[in-house]
Order: structure tokens, then C-alpha cells, then sequence
């Protein structure tokens, strides 16, 4: 039945996926910045829909930049949850620009790549940030650099976070979370570690029911007199404080 049901869902996300892809190649480029954006938030809203995964939104999403968003990684749908509940600029692995269908969505999303094994090119995206931070956007990190189990945090790195500081911008702590609808148990469906391929976190996530996908936004904080490793550590606590 699990499977009938996952090739259900099949049915009505690839047409919707091709929706957004004529959007992108088709109206964009006519479209202000913020007409994009809020085009991108519906469009993710509506897929997660077609995926039957309620999204649920505690605390105060950002209604402008500049703003820092740090968030815990969990999935692949992590970004699409977060584009749901506010649009903003996502810093991601080069290898996802590289993703069929996924990477196009990303980098339409005007989502910022990063060699995350050249200190060089980390640099780079640090200073691209900073202009972009500077320039009034949300853009949002996860710094713990790979995905985790949803239930223990892995070591945050704060290498990133040198943007907000270099921008004078506040960072605002998210916890994610995929849980039960019924159970309240943190469900594993969407979960996307280790050596696990993207298409068989697809598949377990398309034939798991009841997934219900929570963001909670904290509190923006300014450094403070805080260097970046004093204030990772600290978003790291706001972070388990908010999934508790």
C-alpha cells in the first residue's frame, strides 16, 4: 500500500515540478527579485502539500534583511521547508548546484555555492554574503556542513558566520524538525545521512505517512562583542533549547 501511496504523490509532484521549472526559465526573468521570492515561497508550500507534509511554523519568520538564519540540517527537504515558511538565500554545497531538477530549483532560488573543502573559496562566500547582507537579504547557513539524525546536533562550524559579523547583521537561531503527526516521535522518513543516495531518501520519504515538518524561529541576536566561535556556540544551545 506504502508504495501504491509513494507512486500516488509521484504523479503529482513531477507535474508541479515542471511547473516550476517553466516558471523559472519562462517568467523569471520578468519578475522583480521579490516577485521571485514570493513565487518561490508558494511554489515550495504547495509541494510540500503534494509530498502530504504539513508544515508548521512557530516563532517570527524575518520580514526583511539583513538577517542570518541558522538552522540545523536534517534533509534535503530542509531547504524546501524553510523556502515554505520564508524565502531566503540558501549557502550550500557546491555538489547540489549539480543536482538534476534540484540544482536548478536552488540556484533559481538564488541560493550561493561553496567549495566546502577550499578555505579559498570559503573566503569568497564569506565576502559575497556580507555584500549580499549588506544589501538587505535573508540568507540562511546550516553549519553543522552535513546532515544529522534530528535528534543530536552535530559540531557547529562558525566559519560563516564571520559574514554577519564583517555585515554588522543580526543572526536569527531555526530549529528543524520532522515529527509524527500522530506519535509526536521525530520520524525518520526524510532522514538523508551517511552513505544514503538522494533517491532512496526520496522513496522512504514519499512512502512515510503523517510527516509533519516544524520550523521554529528564534529570537535575532547581534554578536555582541561575541567572535564567531563564542557565537556558534551559543546558537547551537538556542538551537536545542528550541527543539526541546
Amino acid at each position: 500500500m506504502s508504495r501504491l501511496v509513494a507512486i500516488g504523490k509521484l504523479l503529482v509532484i513531477v507535474p508541479h515540478i515542471a511547473v516550476g521549472l517553466y516558471t523559472i526559465y519562462g517568467h523569471f526573468p520578468k519578475l522583480s527579485q521579490h516577485q521571485r521570492n514570493k513565487r518561490i515561497e508558494v511554489w515550495a508550500g504547495a509541494l510540500l502539500t503534494k509530498f502530504a507534509i504539513k508544515l508548521v511554523v512557530n516563532g517570527t519568520p524575518p520580514s526583511i534583511g539583513p538577517v542570518l538564519l541558522v538552522a540545523n540540517h536534517i534533509s534535503w527537504l530542509d531547504i524546501l521547508v524553510m523556502h515554505a515558511a520564508r524565502h531566503c538565500r540558501f549557502v550550500s554545497k557546491a555538489d547540489v548546484q549539480k543536482w538534476p531538477v534540484l540544482g536548478t530549483l536552488a540556484t533559481a532560488g538564488g541560493t550561493l555555492y561553496i567549495q566546502r573543502e577550499s578555505r579559498r573559496d570559503a573566503m569568497r562566500v564569506v565576502n559575497h554574503m556580507s555584500e549580499a547582507l549588506n544589501d538587505g537579504h535573508i540568507l540562511a547557513v546550516f553549519p553543522e556542513g552535513t546532515t544529522g539524525n534530528g535528534v543530536d546536533l552535530l559540531p557547529f562550524h562558525g566559519n560563516l558566520l564571520e559574514a554577519a559579523l564583517k555585515a554588522q547583521a543580526p543572526v536569527q537561531p531555526v530549529a528543524l524538525q520532522f515529527v509524527d503527526e500522530h506519535s509526536g516521535q521525530i520520524s525518520q522518513g526524510p532522514s538523508y545521512v551517511g552513505d544514503e543516495t538522494l533517491m532512496t531518501s526520496l522513496w522512504r520519504t514519499l512512502k512515510t505517512p503523517n510527516i509533519v515538518a516544524v520550523v521554529t524561529y528564534g529570537t535575532p541576536q547581534h554578536a555582541a562583542g561575541r567572535d564567531r566561535r563564542a557565537w556558534v556556540a551559543d546558537v547551537k544551545g538556542e538551537i536545542e533549547r528550541l527543539k526541546a
